[in-house]
């Protein structure tokens, strides 16, 4: 099964977690998964999730929604995430 993998950077995890959360049927809806969740050691809010997807061609389009963009605009993204889409 295809993977998606992210990295990111927040300003405030507990703030980013709620608004994560919230998302969720937007990533259900966009066939994803979250298999795994974590939170650098040296970094905590330093996250990096790991998505199982039904549909590669639908994650892609949801990474570059503008949804998407907005959603972590509000919840405090800090960086450009890293994205790696995986078989």
């Amino acid at each position: 099964m295809p993977h998606v993998l992210v990295r990111s950077k927040v300003q405030d995890f507990a703030k980013w977690k709620v608004k994560y959360d919230e998302h969720l049927s937007a990533r259900k809806a966009a066939g994803l998964t979250e298999r795994n969740l974590f939170r650098n050691a040296d970094n905590p809010n330093e996250v990096i999730l790991l998505f199982e997807t039904s549909d590669l061609g639908k994650a892609r389009a949801f990474a570059s929604s503008d949804d998407l963009r907005q959603r972590m605009q509000e919840s405090g993204v800090t960086d450009q995430p890293d994205i790696y889409f995986l078989t």
